[in-house]
């Protein structure tokens, strides 16, 4: 199933988008149609036009609100997105037509569990939470904090994890931000221009931060051209702080065993915490 029609990018380009105007809208035979002719206009296309016949018809508000509730289930538990149309959609229809009848089972058949549509749901879910944490952000009553760290995934792809806590209301909220590959180098001048990007595009400055934590990596915490020297350079009321967690385990190797096993359990806690 496909998300939505879109049309080609040559035919979005400025020449033809105004060659069109004029021809229908402009000086064309449409020139004088009011808003309302329109609208008869498109219920008349609605009811007669090819795409409706090939079945690509609106989905009525339920059959979406159930494809996008399965789809956050699957996104939930980590699930191949292929699991709706192999096995959540099949097994849904067999309780059905067991439990309800023919009817029933039919109704859910239009239910779109597709890789695809699976894909798209998530992608708007995931940009919707986005959005309210960055709405949550703009509106909060003080500045807010980052923590920030940069891993290797399985296919050896560097990521850069960032998290974020604010204030909302009367609540202290801390969020996943986002999850980014670093595609050139793990340099502290790519994970600032990476983090800039986001920012830049959602509407976020450097201004609206307090404080930001990460591990004493070199890239993050070096002195002269470190992440955190490059973040003090642009904003210097920044306050820039090594990890907690992180020291913990550099501090034990200097320990005596005893203690070492002690700071080890201390550690575990606040981690399960």
């Amino acid at each position: 199933m496909l998300c939505n029609v879109k049309l080609s990018n040559s035919s979005l380009s400025p020449a033809k988008l105004r060659e069109h105007f004029k021809k229908l809208h402009g000086e064309g035979q449409y020139k004088d149609t009011t808003l309302d002719e329109f609208k008869l206009k498109r219920v008349r296309f609605d009811a007669s036009a090819t795409l409706p016949t090939l079945g690509f018809v609106p989905i009525d508000k339920p059959i979406l609100t159930a494809s996008y509730e399965v789809a956050y289930l699957i996104a939930k538990q980590g699930k191949p997105h292929t699991i709706g149309e192999t096995l959540i959609k099949p097994a849904t229809l067999k309780i059905a037509n067991i439990m309800l009848g023919k009817a029933a089972e039919n109704k859910l058949s239009l239910v779109p569990l597709s890789n695809d549509t699976i894909r798209c749901r998530i992608d708007d879910l995931s940009d919707d939470i986005l959005a309210q944490v960055v709405a949550d952000l703009v509106a909060s009553p003080t500045k807010f904090s980052l923590q920030l760290d940069e891993t290797t995934d399985v296919s050896n792809l560097s990521q850069l994890i960032l998290f974020v806590r604010y204030v909302k209301g009367d609540e202290i909220k801390e969020d996943f931000l986002f999850c980014k590959p670093l595609t050139t180098t793990t340099k502290a001048a790519d994970v600032k221009k990476l983090v800039d990007d986001f920012f830049r595009s959602n509407g976020l400055s450097w201004n609206m931060v307090s404080a930001v934590c990460s591990d004493g990596a070199p890239a993050m915490l070096g002195c002269n051209s470190g992440f955190g020297a490059l973040v003090k350079a642009d904003a210097p009321h920044i306050i820039i702080t090594h990890c907690v967690l992180y020291r913990h385990p550099l501090a034990s190797k200097a320990l005596p065993p005893k203690l070492a096993n002690v700071l080890k359990i201390v550690v575990e806690t606040v981690n399960y915490v």
